[in-house]
């Protein structure tokens, strides 16, 4: 049947399968139970002892621990055979902590590259007891995989794990052999300064602050997951502040790194042979470091409270002096007046030629002084108007008190300007014939004042006023987000702990709240007082210009200097946020905002330049949009040479090249007074000038003074350019900061030198200045050069240059030099605003160009 038959070769099928299948495999056999060799072991005692697959080594330890006194208990191990691939594996069962460990122990550095040791030396976290005396037991199991490991235990008691307050204590420690010591802060005492100091510089170590908790991070891989840390050559300073720790105490660990790279030294060589694998550890031998370690207590409420009255009092002592001297000048003032009263007044043509105040009425104007009067040689065709300005009204022939019938219609029939917002320099020229005139005016070999003051004092006021509105702008466009960023830096290195962030001198870095070095942003308030102090000054001046310009006081509108006061403002108004953003750089002070601290120097050092320059050219003074142009410039090049400058040839071959060109440009242009083109004549016009003057015949340069200044500026321009090319300086913005100020004071020598030579004389109150602000200004360089910190090196390297406070012991070497180069930088302003005080008597037309 077929059913029968299906059945059949089912069964037939199963029976030739079964008969196929494999010899069953043999079961596992069972695996021999591990020995467990257990010891009742001493401490101080050396156990030299075996280990292998099948047996496990446990030796058990007990000891007595007090409440009011903590000792630290230290395992040392050292494997004899070399089974790199098989390690011996140690465990220390604790009461509250498990530390484990295997030897030779491997650690990392950089490219993953591995290091063994056989030699490892752990302390213990030791565990708090409430019981006056407790004894504690712990164990230390030792095992392996490999067929036979020999090794050597010791545990003992360290000495001197609690450090003492202004007590030194030396110890050596190495990658695998960490120390760490407890510390508690004594009764009174709520912040202390943890330094460490070596000898030797290598190999690197780092230092951490960590909270009492097990386990404790005392390994080149796992030190930095908690606490404060930084890396260390010779020295290493970290303040600790009492409310940061709930027990009031911590620990102080100290990690020797398995490389020097983080620290500025040289990667070891990795040696590889033929056979070798990639992996394959490296062992260091004895890399080991010397150390020393004190905790002395850090300064108390009460000094930060004297430092900042000390700060304070010093600063506003020139607020008061200021007052003084006020005071002083209007008693003065007050006598001159009453003298002047009680004799009989001399008929204007005498008192003007005598160089006596006078005024000249409004009935005998009919208009306002800002209607009436230039800055010519006197109220003639100079008044500003376009119709009233002659060659011959120009010269200096006429006499100087003399105002004529043409000259007085020509300036009433103007019309008035009242809007200043309405005026713009480009489109109102006041020069008669605008080119023409001014290349006959200003290409005379002999200038006077007058010959330079000519174009609409509104004008010029307004064109002068935007230096200041434009830096207020600048100004809070620059600093909000640099505050900002400051304050991220700030909170970084406070939630993660790794101080190698900021360069500060941790070993005057004074915190408060969450800045770590308060000391280093107080000692900024010297720029922002005196500052402050400069624009109340410029404005008392301005009020009483312009109160004498309504008087029509001759000496205002016909005598000095042109009162411009818009680029004071703006030099006041830099010193102010030099600083502002000087505190925001040392909130946390590395590489990368550094030019917060640089920006305004720039700025500073440009402005004080132009107000030199606009004293005796204020017609021909740049504008405030070039002007500023210019200075980004400068900034963004010293951003581009931090960041890429340090050792890149191209980018000091360009920049170079481009300071010799600018300065021949710079050149060109004051030496003819703003009277050339550039244009794709230039050089048609160069060569015809060379062959004109140096071939066909020999004559020297029209504009003697000129030439001999802007020679010397070419001189050192062009061999700061050399050598910037040939040394190439790692800090870059302090070489462009030096050019700048270099070519500030050849100008300001110039300048002297110029004035004492066309007969003029320096009055007893910018003779002071003068002396004094150099005296000042030598001090601040001499405190500004000790270098406490660089961002040039590594962190570790630049704790190296650390030093103590040195006043008060509050402020170190660097904030004196904030104080001393704030008075030093107001000092330099008075000195520009009182240097010409000696022609304010003195007619516009008898002042000399240079």
């Amino acid at each position: 049947m077929p059913g029968t038959g299906a059945a059949a070769l089912a069964w037939a099928l199963l029976a030739w399968a079964l008969l196929a299948l494999p010899p069953s495999l043999p079961l596992p056999q069972p695996r021999r139970p591990r020995r467990v060799a257990e010891t009742e072991a001493a401490f101080n005692t050396t156990y030299a002892d075996w280990v292998d697959a099948d047996l496990l080594n446990i030796y058990a330890f007990n000891h007595s621990v007090r409440r009011n006194r903590t000792e630290g208990v230290r395992v040392s191990v050292n494997v004899l055979s070399d089974h790199k691939d098989l390690p011996v594996l140690f465990v220390v069962r604790q009461k509250e902590a498990v530390v484990s460990f295997q030897v030779p122990l491997i650690l990392r550095g950089l490219y993953q590259r591995k290091y063994a040791y056989q030699e490892v030396s752990r302390t213990l976290c030791q565990p708090q007891t409430k019981a006056e005396v407790e004894t504690q037991h712990f164990y230390v199991d030792v095992s392996t995989l490999s067929l036979n490991a020999s090794y050597q235990l010791r545990v003992t008691r360290v000495e001197n794990f609690v450090l003492r307050t202004n007590e030194r204590f030396s110890f050596n420690a190495t990658a695998a052999q960490p120390q760490y010591f407890k510390y508690e802060f004594p009764e009174g005492v709520d912040s202390v300064i943890v330094k460490v100091t070596s000898a030797m510089a290598f190999p690197c170590s780092v230092i951490s602050i960590q909270d009492i908790l097990c386990p404790v991070y005392d390994l080149d891989n796992n030190v930095a997951f908690i606490g404060m840390y930084q890396t260390m050559t010779k020295k290493a300073a970290i303040t600790v502040q009492k409310k940061d720790f709930p027990s009031n105490s911590f620990y102080v660990v100290v990690v020797v790194k398995t490389e020097d790279e983080a620290c500025g030294g040289a990667l070891p060589y990795y040696p590889l042979s033929k056979n070798a694998s990639p992996d394959e550890p490296v062992d260091q031998h004895n890399r080991q470091k010397m150390l020393e370690v004190m905790v002395s207590p850090a300064i108390t409420s009460e000094a930060y409270v004297s430092s900042v009255l000390f700060c304070l009092g010093i600063f506003l002592s020139f607020y008061v002096l200021t007052l003084l001297i006020a005071c002083w000048e209007s008693c003065r003032q007050q006598k001159r007046r009453g003298l002047l009263a009680a004799m009989d007044s001399p008929s204007l043509d005498t008192a003007s030629l005598l160089g006596h105040a006078r005024s000249i009425p409004d009935s005998f104007l009919g208009h306002t002084p800002y209607d009436s009067y230039g800055y010519g040689s006197f109220g003639n065709g100079s008044s500003g108007s376009t119709e009233g300005v002659t060659d011959s009204l120009g010269s200096a022939e006429v006499p100087y008190g003399y105002v004529g019938e043409r000259s007085l219609e020509n300036v009433a029939g103007r019309p008035r300007l009242d809007s200043l917002s309405s005026v713009e320099e480009d489109d109102y020229d006041t020069l008669a014939d605008i080119d023409y005139d001014k290349n006959v005016i200003r290409t005379k070999q002999y200038l006077c004042v007058a010959d330079l003051a000519r174009k609409d004092k509104r004008v010029l006021r307004k064109k002068y006023q935007i230096y200041f509105w434009n830096i207020a702008t600048i100004a809070v466009f620059y600093a909000l987000p640099v505050i900002q960023l400051v304050i991220t830096y700030q909170t970084v290195v406070n939630v993660t702990g790794n101080q190698d962030i900021c360069y500060y001198n941790f070993l005057c870095a004074h915190p408060l709240g969450n800045l770590s070095a308060f000391n280093n942003i107080l000692s900024n308030l010297g720029y922002i007082l005196l500052g402050l102090l400069f624009l109340l000054i410029i404005l008392q001046r301005e009020i009483n210009y312009n109160r004498a310009l309504l008087r029509n006081d001759a000496r205002a509108l016909e005598c000095g200097i042109p009162k411009h006061f818009g680029l004071f403002y703006a030099m006041g108004t830099a010193l102010m946020m030099e600083g502002l953003l000087s505190a925001c750089y040392h909130v946390c002070p590395n590489y990368t905002n550094f030019q917060f601290d640089t920006s305004f120097m720039y700025m500073i050092a440009g402005l004080c330049m132009l107000k030199l320059y606009q004293k005796r050219h204020p017609d021909i003074n740049a504008s405030a949009y070039s002007a500023y142009a210019c200075l980004a410039l400068v900034i963004f090049f010293s951003v581009v040479g931090v960041v890429f400058g340090k050792g890149n040839t191209a980018f000091w071959i360009v920049f170079s090249v481009i300071h010799i060109v600018a300065t021949l440009l710079l050149s060109t242009q004051l030496y003819y007074m703003g009277r050339w083109k550039l244009d794709s004549g230039i050089l048609r016009r160069i060569l015809h000038v060379l062959y004109t003057d140096c071939v066909r015949q020999c004559s020297g340069p029209m504009y003697v003074d000129r030439m001999v200044l802007l020679v010397m500026g070419n001189i050192i321009n062009w061999s700061l350019a050399a050598y910037g090319l040939i040394v190439r300086p790692n800090d870059f913005a302090s070489y462009l900061l030096a050019i700048g100020i270099c070519n500030l004071l050849l100008y300001f020598a110039f300048y002297i030198i110029m004035k004492l030579r066309s007969g003029e004389r320096i009055k007893l109150i910018p003779l002071l200045c003068i002396v004094g602000t150099s005296v000042v200004w030598g001090f601040a360089l001499f405190f500004f050069f000790q270098g406490l910190s660089t961002w040039q090196k590594t962190p570790a390297e630049s704790r190296e240059h650390n030093r103590d406070c040195i006043l008060l012991d509050f402020f170190d070497d660097h904030d004196i030099w904030h104080f001393l180069s704030s008075i030093a930088m107001f000092g330099s302003f008075l000195v520009l605003l009182t240097l010409d005080d000696d022609l304010d008597c003195v007619q516009r037309d008898k002042i000399y160009v240079f």
